[in-house]
């Protein structure tokens, strides 16, 4: 039983963030559900650019502003072209992008649903008795750290409390209560795994 384990985990919401808005239809607040479709209007030389958005009761739509009276010429033909397809990759881009749609409404409804993919970046395996977790996030999450580690780890929140107030647990860039804060990209999650007896299997459950 030797050396450290480094596993890359790249992760991704799954679930958009939804914007809670005053309904007219429904005479209530309801949440709005991004339908991946952009509606571009074409008026002379400039031109609106909207995501569209429908209400989950009723579906009546919602605009989400993304270019206001643009000048076509200032749009690049390939962006203008993505956006006149409705390109997922691109919707989905505006769609998580949840510091701008809370921006316009105010209030949004947050998931912590995500993918995680793992991927060795070594050699090590079963005789590791240490794991190195890098964290790299397609998008900002809620999902909190210790949530996150929990869940793939298979094991509780408060056992990594405790390795961590053993200093067995060491997150980087630390910060004050780090594994109760949202995962950030670019974190690096270290657990030394010595003295545990399921080590194989946190070590198994790590690595996927």
């Amino acid at each position: 039983m030797s050396g450290t384990l480094r596993i890359h985990w790249a992760i991704a919401p799954e679930i958009a963030p939804r914007p809670l808005i005053n309904c007219n239809r429904c005479g209530a607040v309801k949440a709005y559900c991004c339908s991946d479709k952009f509606r571009v209007n074409a008026n002379g030389k400039r031109i609106d650019v909207w995501l569209i958005y429908r209400c989950i009761d009723c579906d009546n739509s919602w605009n989400f502003g993304i270019f206001e009276r643009c000048k076509r010429r200032d749009i690049e033909p390939a962006l203008l072209a993505a956006l006149e397809s409705s390109d997922p990759a691109l919707a989905r881009r505006h769609a998580f992008d949840v510091v701008t749609l809370r921006s316009r409404v105010g209030r949004v409804e947050e998931f912590s649903d995500v993918a995680v993919h793992k991927q060795r970046l070594g050699d090590e395996g079963e005789r590791a008795s240490a794991l190195e977790l890098r964290l790299a996030l397609e998008m900002p999450t809620s999902l909190r750290l210790d949530r996150l580690l929990a869940g793939e780890l298979g094991i509780s929140r408060s056992r990594l409390q405790a390795l961590e107030e053993k200093r067995l647990l060491v997150v980087d860039p630390e910060g004050a209560k780090a594994l109760r804060k949202p995962a950030r990209n670019g974190t690096t999650v270290r657990i030394d795994l010595a003295s545990e007896a399921d080590r194989k299997a946190i070590i198994s459950a790590a690595s996927g």
